[in-house]
Order: C-alpha cells, then sequence, then structure tokens
C-alpha cells in the first residue's frame, strides 16, 4: 500500500512539473498551412512541448496548473536570422547611401566605439530591450572585433534568458586601423570565448563571422575555417549582396569561381551549419553549391531596399529546396520589429511576381514558417509547437484590433501587418517567461 501512495506521490510531482496554457493557438508545421487550435491548450515540460489539443485530457496532464489567456493568440516567438547589433545607434541614419560607402562613412565609425565596454554596454542594452518588445527571442547576431564588448553582449543575452548565436567579428582589411585585427589576435579572442559558452544545448553560443570576404585576408578566412571545424561552430556571414560587393570579390578571390566559393575553398560554406545573410544575386552555380551544403539564406527585405541592393529571389530559393529565415539587419535594415519582415518579405515576392509570373508570391503561411519553424531550425528545434519543440512562444492579446469581426488566421494576420509591441502581453524562451530586460 505504501509503494502505491510513493508511486501516486511521484505521478503527481511529476505531472505538477508540467505547464499547460490555454489560448488559440496558431503555428505552421507545414509551410502551406497554419494548425489552428481554437481555445486549445499546449503540454510543456522541461522548456519543451510536450502536445497541443483542443482536449485537455489527451494531454495527460493531470495536477498540473492551467494558465488561460483567454481570448489571446498564442504562436511561436520570432526569430531574426542577421542582425548587427552594435548598429543599434545607427538605425534609420543615413539610408540614402548605397551599401560600401555606408560601411566606410557610419557603420565601421560606429563600431570602433565598441573598444569602450561602458559605451557596449547601453547600446547592448537598448538593442536586446528593442528586441524583447518585438518578441524576438532567438537571433544570429554580429558583434565587433572587440573580445570583451562581444563578451559583455553574450552575457546580455544570458541575463535576459533569449537565445543568441552571437559572433566576434573577423576582420583585418579594407577597414579602419582601429578595427584591423590580426590573425593570432582574432583566432585567440574566439578562443577565449568559445571556452567560456560554447556549452551543449545552451541558450547563447558562439558563432564564427568573417564579416565578409573583402574584410578578410585569405589567412583570416583559413584561420576562421579551421575554428569553425575544430570546435565544431556554426558560421555567419554576407553573400552576393550588392553587385559591386560581388565585382570587389572577384578581384581579391582570383581562384574562386563565385562569391560563395571564394568560403567554400575556406571551410565557411555548410562545412558546419552555415547562414548567409542576403544572397539578393545569388543563382547558377552558387546556388546549386547552396543546396550541395546546406547553407541557409537569412533574407533581409529592408536592408536590401534601403543599399539599393536589389530583390533577393526568396520564392526560387523555396522551389529549389534552400532553407531560409528573415532578418532585419539592423541598421542597413531600419526596423528590429521581425513581423514587418514578414510583410516585405511578401511585397518582395509580390514586384518578383510581376516579372514573372511563373513565381507566385509567397503566402502568409509560407512567410510565416519561413520566420519561425525554417528560421529556427538553425538553433535546433525551434519555431513551431510540435512535440519536442523548444516552447518559445508570443501571447498576442488583439483586443484592440477588433478580432471578434475575424477568424483566428486573420487575426494574426491584422496583428502581423497593423499591430505592435503593444498587443504582446507575454514572451517565453525555452519554457521560461522571459521578463523585461534592464536598460541603463
Amino acid at each position: 500500500m505504501l509503494k502505491c501512495l510513493h508511486f501516486r506521490l511521484f505521478f503527481v510531482i511529476l505531472h505538477s512539473m508540467r505547464k499547460v496554457y490555454k489560448a488559440h493557438i496558431l503555428f505552421t508545421k507545414e509551410k502551406d498551412r497554419f494548425e489552428v487550435f481554437e481555445n486549445g491548450y499546449i503540454a510543456v515540460e522541461d522548456g519543451r512541448v510536450i502536445g497541443v489539443s483542443n482536449d485537455l485530457s489527451e494531454l495527460d496532464c493531470e495536477g498540473a496548473e492551467v494558465t488561460d489567456f483567454g481570448n489571446s493568440l498564442l504562436i511561436p516567438a520570432m526569430n531574426d536570422m542577421h542582425v548587427h547589433a552594435p548598429q543599434v545607434h545607427n538605425q534609420g541614419v543615413a539610408m540614402d547611401l548605397e551599401l560600401l560607402p555606408w560601411l566606410q562613412q557610419y557603420t565601421f565609425p560606429e563600431e570602433a566605439k565598441y573598444a569602450d565596454v561602458r559605451y557596449a554596454e547601453r547600446m547592448y542594452r537598448r538593442f536586446l530591450h528593442t528586441q524583447w518588445l518585438f518578441g524576438t527571442m532567438r537571433s544570429c547576431v554580429f558583434g565587433t572585433v572587440h573580445t570583451e564588448s562581444t563578451r559583455l553582449l553574450m552575457q546580455l543575452y544570458q541575463e535576459a534568458g533569449m537565445g543568441a548565436l552571437v559572433g566576434k567579428v573577423a576582420m583585418n582589411r579594407n577597414c579602419p586601423d582601429n578595427l584591423c585585427e590580426d590573425v593570432e589576435a582574432a583566432v585567440e579572442g574566439n578562443e577565449q570565448l568559445i571556452a567560456e559558452f560554447n556549452q551543449p544545448d545552451a541558450l547563447v553560443r558562439p558563432i564564427i563571422t568573417p564579416r565578409f570576404v573583402p574584410s578578410c585576408t585569405p589567412e583570416l578566412l583559413k584561420a576562421c575555417g579551421r575554428l569553425a571545424n575544430t570546435y565544431q561552430l556554426p558560421v555567419q556571414s554576407h553573400l552576393s549582396e550588392n553587385m559591386s560587393e560581388i565585382a570587389w570579390v572577384q578581384d581579391l578571390e582570383k581562384e574562386s569561381t563565385c562569391y560563395g566559393d571564394a568560403y567554400n575553398r575556406y571551410g565557411l560554406f555548410g562545412q558546419t551549419p552555415t547562414i548567409m545573410a542576403h544572397c539578393v544575386w545569388t543563382s547558377g552555380e552558387e546556388l546549386d553549391m547552396m543546396k550541395r551544403n546546406g547553407v541557409m539564406v537569412a533574407h533581409c527585405p529592408t536592408s536590401n531596399f534601403n543599399l539599393s541592393s536589389g530583390m533577393a529571389p526568396l520564392r526560387t530559393f523555396l522551389d529549389e529546396g534552400l532553407r531560409v529565415g528573415l532578418g532585419s539587419d539592423i541598421s542597413g535594415g531600419h526596423d528590429l520589429n521581425m513581423f514587418r519582415m514578414l510583410v516585405y518579405a511578401i511585397q518582395v515576392s509580390k514586384m518578383h511576381y510581376q516579372h514573372d509570373h511563373s513565381k507566385p508570391f509567397l503566402t502568409l503561411s509560407e512567410t510565416f514558417w519561413i520566420a519561425t519553424k525554417s528560421a529556427g531550425s538553425f538553433f535546433g528545434r525551434v519555431g513551431s509547437f510540435e512535440p519536442g519543440y523548444d516552447f518559445d512562444a508570443l501571447v498576442i492579446d488583439d483586443s484592440v484590433l477588433y478580432p471578434d469581426e475575424y477568424s483566428l488566421v486573420h487575426r494574426l494576420e491584422r496583428f502581423i501587418y497593423v499591430g505592435d509591441d503593444r498587443q504582446i502581453t507575454h514572451r517565453f524562451c525555452r519554457g521560461q517567461e522571459v521578463k523585461e530586460p534592464t536598460v541603463k
């Protein structure tokens, strides 16, 4: 009898560790449709989804407390797949320049300020707070060449409870002297951060980050490739963003057959998980190489418009089977709200459609899937509410948008297009509610 009581107590304690949330639940298991659970329940244990159902009894959650979010929407959180944290102060500034002069005149001078860790803390706290406001719970982030400021950024993400792959930027040519770092120092700084942060299943981890080919000598690119291979770390950089940039790479890397090959030759193009931002002019051999190597695209529509780079062919990437996500790319992009990136991505695809009616423009479900499940796959099982996925989620109270007049999918669409951070009432990352970060 006593054994039975002990088993019963263990059963109740085990199930009480599970958390259950009730709301109108929407997510995209497949890109072609939304999964919709009106007044549904989602069970979470140890930060991961156990199941979703309209019937609580199906979730085997006896004894679990149910948090009822009423008429709110519950959706996967946003993922920003390409963002420059130290450029937050320049957000919305110098939008009348193309890429290369914009880098020289505005971006590099701002990034040089991050040699001062006190300045870095003030700006990075502002940056994280804005990401939190807009419900971005995972990010692929460029820091600067400065090891201490990059360490601080990673610590601030840990403090906030938000997930990020953070890169200490590598560059040693075609940049100001105060941002130029020799190969040995770049390797040493990266290895310090790797030793401190490269823990299995950690929310915040390092990512190898050569800025782009024009700013890295072959020796530095080789060193970055060795770091990625030695420590089995992911890689992020820029690819085929701007025609002038592409011509520059062809001049610098004459043995490479295309821009992508200039990374591939150094072990930085899919040898470990790799994400390349922009890919506006990617086609032919470069596209085929990305497919073979499993390289992900970070589509950054606002940046591509602001810097006069062009319109990335996202429909082509999907049709070719490439993995894709969305990036804000501040401060080339002017907006950290990833829901706006969904809108801009759809609009870019509609402009492509006007030139080629054989390429249908993106649907809402496709774009939502890109921003959540497809993007989230770079971090593991993230971006969906399927069993085993991390519970990264947002609760949306859209009552000010007159929700009762619309279907649940149209309510979500309406929030994406005309809502803002004021409607996001709760934010979760790996099952933990993320409270508002401190700004100094």
